[in-house]
């Protein structure tokens, strides 16, 4: 059987995510077979495995750091949020359907032989299982049949190092406190506290990691930088969601990519790619003033596609996309995005409440909700692209389906894309293009977008960012990797990892 090791935080957003990143690649360059798990998450970053199955992206970028292919078994309950008060619930890849949160509460006991049972079939596959928490262990009022942090801690027999952020402020208290509302029990799992995101000369905070580790009887076994790594963000709390002003429409970089911002807006990590040019901007907006200097406008994907299309027209985003179309702006819509920039959406199964939509009207598409999801990888190669974006003719894609939505064009267009078994994807109108693909930019496509841009204002794509995705990624977990040895205590890692409870 594996040995375990969790990796807990005081808070949402603390780096726990990376942290066990880092962790998997650490173990794996050390020679052992070693996997993620995380019992329950909430996101609406979503990826598909080769199964048609359905986990979050955190676990993926832990799987991927970890040098393995994804399982849905890593993450075996997936929560995306539908609304202030509900979420859809994935059990072992598959929905089964929405539950408002008092109802999920009430019932998430039923799955705990879900989580066991998956977290055993890893762990005897592998040689360490690197689990991730959930928000913090001190929800004293979500404590009752807990299945993610020391609930979880304690099925998987795991000793738990807990992460705190020092960027937010506060994070003594943040430690001192989470650990003084676990219990006895809880209290001896925890084996080691992390500072995450410091900066400044370490000299100074000796003193006072002195004084938390006489206050808790923990030790602190390391202290990490605030570190720029590359890699796949969980949720809306990510950094670059915020802070347009500074790094998108007013910034200096030559191509200015704008993604909207939909409050609802899932699967971000479909643009990430792009924030590997050093001469790209991409940013999040909410208001009509950013797309007004975008040389490409992105619409994402969306957990809930009619209410965000209202909110879009309501904001006045939509009437300003539709002129910057009329401007020759390129505009690509992803999943909900596509389904958006058609004439009509309609929901006959009530997937998303019922009833039918106007839709912003650049593609000759209509689109019907099915009651059942769309689950699959990808590839394919883009057809003929007409307009601003021709060069991305007969370029390669690889990623993923995951919709609920049937498209029709209502009249004659062109496809964006044809997938490896035949199928046409996608519709193209002019400088508009839509598709169902998640990371169709991925591949190839990100770079020739940009070269595209960069040549209409006579400027050329550096010569040292044509490197592939899939190099760079590695190279970005190893960057982790190196970062957490340089700062982590690891012959102390390595030997909690060896103290098992009983």
């Amino acid at each position: 059987m594996a040995k375990t090791i969790m990796v807990q935080g005081t808070m949402s957003n603390v780096g726990k995510s990376f942290v066990a990143a880092g962790l998997c690649r650490i173990f794996r360059q050390d020679g052992l077979r070693v996997c993620p798990f995380k019992s329950q998450n909430m996101a609406l970053n979503s990826y598909i495995t080769k199964e048609g199955l359905e986990m979050g992206r955190a676990q993926v970028t832990q799987a991927e750091a970890a040098g393995i292919e994804p399982s849905a078994m890593m993450n075996p309950i997936l929560l995306k949020p539908n609304s202030d008060t509900g979420s859809q619930v994935i059990v072992n890849g598959i929905a089964r359907g929405n539950m408002n949160a008092v109802e999920y509460y009430r019932n998430k006991h039923t799955l705990i032989p879900e989580v066991s049972k998956a977290f055993h079939a890893l762990a005897k596959q592998y040689d360490v299982i690197v689990i991730e928490g959930a928000g913090s262990p001190a929800e004293i009022n979500l404590k009752e049949n807990d299945i993610v942090n020391m609930g979880m801690a304690k099925l998987a027999d795991a000793p738990v190092l807990l992460v705190g952020d020092i960027d937010r402020g506060g994070v003594f208290a943040q430690l001192y406190g989470t650990i003084k509302l676990l219990d006895e029990e809880e209290q001896r799992r925890v084996e080691g506290l992390i500072i995450n995101k410091f900066r400044g000369d370490r000299s100074i905070l000796v003193p006072g990691l002195e004084q938390l580790e006489g206050m808790t009887g923990v030790p602190v076994i390391g202290t990490l930088p605030y570190l720029h790594v590359d890699l796949d963000d969980e949720d809306s709390l990510s950094e670059r969601l915020h802070d347009e002003r500074r790094h998108g429409y007013r910034g200096e970089k030559p191509v200015k990519i704008a993604v909207i911002k939909l409050p609802r807006m899932s699967n971000f990590t479909d643009f990430s790619v792009f924030e590997q040019f050093t001469q790209v901007s991409v940013y999040y907006t909410e208001t009509p003033e950013g797309v007004q200097n975008a040389d490409m406008i992105i619409l994402p994907g969306t957990k809930s596609t009619m209410s965000d299309l209202l909110w879009l027209r309501q904001s006045g985003l939509e009437a300003a996309i539709q002129k910057a179309s009329q401007r020759g702006v390129p505009v690509f819509g992803i999943c909900g995005g596509y389904q958006m920039l058609g004439q009509e959406i309609r929901d006959p199964n009530h997937v998303e409440g019922g009833g039918s939509v106007k839709g912003i009207g650049l593609l000759p598409i209509v689109t019907a909700f099915d009651s059942e999801k769309h689950r699959t990888q990808v590839c394919g190669t883009f057809r003929e692209i007409k307009g601003v974006l021709k060069k991305l003719t007969g370029v390669s894609f690889f990623g993923y389906e995951i919709h609920h939505g049937n498209t029709v064009c209502v009249k004659n267009c062109a496809a964006v894309g044809e997938i490896s078994d035949g199928r046409p994807d996608g519709a193209q109108c002019g400088n508009v293009y839509g598709t169902y693909v998640h990371g169709i930019f991925d591949e190839r496509a990100a770079a020739v977008i940009v070269e595209t841009i960069l040549e209409a204002k006579g400027l050329v794509l550096e010569q040292e960012e044509k490197y592939d995705r899939t190099a760079y990624r590695q190279r970005q977990y190893d960057v982790l990797a190196d970062t957490l040895r340089s700062n982590l205590d690891m012959d102390r890692v390595y030997r909690i990892l060896n103290k098992q409870f009983v």
